[in-house]
């Protein structure tokens, strides 16, 4: 997690709070959730781009070719196995918001980058393995199947819009979405814009 998005959204533990909330740290065990995305990336890639990839090679991305070739190298045992883990961690995070009403985690783990840049490779100086793993804060929600939505959430030193996800328990659409709204409410983030550089 960038130290950046980190520092704005500390800054809004006291808002949620304001709000009524007990906040606590704590986060599910997301063990499996990168491996389960990436395999159904994978998959859906495969079916998508497959027959393309022969005759249109030379028209792809350079990424939609990794994984799409990623998605046609995998086995059935592969893609079965990936289910069961996304069953265990199904259940994983289920438990955990049996005690948790809300999970409130970065919407991105970066704030927003040059727009000549295609992807983030790092992260605090750490090495990212694929093109994806900057956007993991959001597959490993994904693949819980739980509901989910992002909200601005304040700006970084240098004025760059930072998002917040608040994240449900399982068909929670509603709570999301009321406590969202009662953050707007509270911050007004959602109205104001950083300033315009010369």
């Amino acid at each position: 997690m960038d130290r950046r998005v980190t520092k704005v959204l500390d800054g809004q533990r006291a808002t949620f709070e304001a709000l009524g909330c007990h906040v606590e740290d704590g986060e599910p065990d997301f063990t499996d959730a990168r491996h389960v995305f990436q395999v159904q990336r994978a998959l859906s890639f495969a079916a998508r781009y497959g027959p393309l990839l022969a005759q249109h090679r030379h028209q792809m991305k350079d990424t939609v070719i990794w994984n799409t070739e990623e998605g046609l190298q995998l086995t059935a045992r592969e893609i079965g196995e990936a289910e069961v883990q996304r069953a265990r961690l199904y259940h994983r995070v289920r438990e955990f918001m049996e005690r948790h009403e809300f999970l409130l985690i970065p919407a991105a783990q970066v704030p927003p980058f040059d727009v000549s840049q295609p992807y983030v490779t790092e992260i605090n100086g750490t090495r990212l393995p694929t093109y994806i793993d900057w956007m993991r804060v959001c597959s490993d929600i994904t693949v819980t199947g739980l509901p989910a939505l992002s909200i601005p959430a304040g700006f970084t030193d240098d004025g760059l819009p930072v998002g917040l996800q608040i994240v449900g328990r399982h068909q929670d659409e509603w709570g999301v979405l009321q406590l969202a709204h009662a953050f707007e409410r509270a911050t007004g983030f959602h109205r104001r814009r950083p300033p315009v550089a010369d």
